[in-house]
């Protein structure tokens, strides 16, 4: 079992490809992606919400206090475009202010007057325009408000029956766990990514050269020789994580977290846990592709099998974004769905149960020892051994 361990580990150290491929772009590529947008993300958002707003007004001869009103808070006012919609349409203006010609007469009589924001929301980058122009209405709206109630004696505290606040209990720490929240998914893909190949290229890979029979013909247990296989894809699948929980580390502090408000919980002392947390399951993947990959006659049929596996850690990653409930017992043990639990509630900074601890590494730990079991028993079949190209 060693010296298969060593002999696989050793050639494979020696593939050029394997080394850029495992140990260099899947550790890499998710934390300097991911950090890259984040990074250009966070300044566009800045720059547009300190940017001067520009806005289009059409019919400002029918509200001149409120335009006069906007141009002291610093607004913009430019020329309204000849057809309104279209100029949206054709993203010519993000936003355009219209005042209908009503709008005075029911200012006079003190009723809502009526205004139009024409904006097309389905384009992600209107939304913050969209809310600057809702934020200086709605300021505008409440000064003209209580300017009434005080002309007409009334305090406009009256208007208020309920004081409501919202306290905050978040911390810099929690907001940066919000932002963390994809962590887990891209642990778990870089742990698939790292033991791929070598899980198909020592089953389907050998199998194709011709040089599996001969080495399973052997007198000795075949179990020995795919768990020596299998200690070796583990080993590219642990030394991956390592990689890629160092380079978030990397990646993670230099985000500019002062001016996004947060404090990101990812050192390398939260990385040394996740990697304990996550170690069952490069065991979990990697048995799994082999006994995938076991099924394949050629490198090329076993890569088709192998790259619907990765859907695999997916799935419980975008059930936590889309349904993000509350961290329960039950969930730490569940293979997968723990780790993205336990890597969620550590860069939260939230105090984990022990308890928890032990659940998600049992639970996972013996889940990929029985898929273990069957990729170590799987080749004792002579058809699947003896399978042509």
């Amino acid at each position: 079992m060693i010296s298969v361990f060593s002999k696989e580990v050793l050639d494979n150290f020696r593939d050029r490809r394997v080394i850029l491929n495992t140990l260099i772009l899947g550790p890499l590529l998710g934390p300097v992606l991911f950090g890259g947008l984040l990074t250009f993300m966070t300044k566009q958002v800045a720059e547009r919400m300190e940017a001067p707003l520009e806005l289009a007004v059409v019919g400002a001869e029918h509200a001149p206090n409120l335009v006069g009103w906007l141009e002291r808070q610093g607004v913009i006012i430019q020329p309204p475009p000849e057809d309104p919609e279209q100029a949206v349409r054709d993203e010519a203006e993000e936003v355009v202010l219209r005042i209908p010609e009503e709008f005075g007469e029911a200012w006079r009589a003190g009723k809502p007057a009526p205004l139009e924001i024409i904006a097309d929301r389905s384009l992600r980058y209107t939304g913050t325009t969209i809310s600057r122009v809702n934020g200086y209405l709605d300021m505008y709206s409440r000064q003209i408000g209580n300017l009434r109630l005080q002309m007409r004696g009334v305090h406009p505290d009256l208007t208020r029956p309920i004081d409501r606040r919202v306290v905050d209990l978040s911390t810099p720490t929690s907001r940066g766990g919000q932002i963390l929240a994809f962590l887990p998914y891209f642990i778990l893909i870089t742990v698939f990514m790292g033991s791929m190949h070598m899980a198909i290229d020592t089953t389907a890979g050998e199998r194709e050269r011709k040089s599996l029979e001969p080495l399973l013909i052997n007198p000795l247990p075949r179990w020995q020789i795919m768990a020596g296989k299998l200690a070796a894809t583990t080993f590219f699948a642990l030394a991956t994580l390592a990689l890629g929980l160092v380079a978030f580390v990397f990646a993670m502090g230099m985000l500019p977290t002062a001016e996004m408000d947060v404090q990101l919980n990812l050192d390398f002392a939260v990385a040394a846990r996740a990697f304990i947390i996550v170690a069952p399951a490069a065991l979990l993947a990697a048995a799994l592709l082999v006994i995938l990959a076991a099924f394949a006659k050629s490198f090329r049929e076993a890569q088709s099998y192998v790259g619907m596996v990765i859907l695999v850690p997916m799935i419980p990653s975008i059930w936590l974004m889309v349904d993000p409930t509350k961290a329960e017992t039950w969930m730490t043990w569940v293979p997968l769905l723990n780790q993205n639990v336990m890597i969620n509630e550590m860069v939260r900074g939230s105090e984990i149960p022990l308890a928890w601890y032990g659940s998600t590494f049992l639970s996972t730990t013996l889940f990929a020892l029985l898929l273990a079991a069957i990729a170590g028993t799987l080749y004792n079949r002579p058809k699947l051994i003896f399978a042509s190209g």
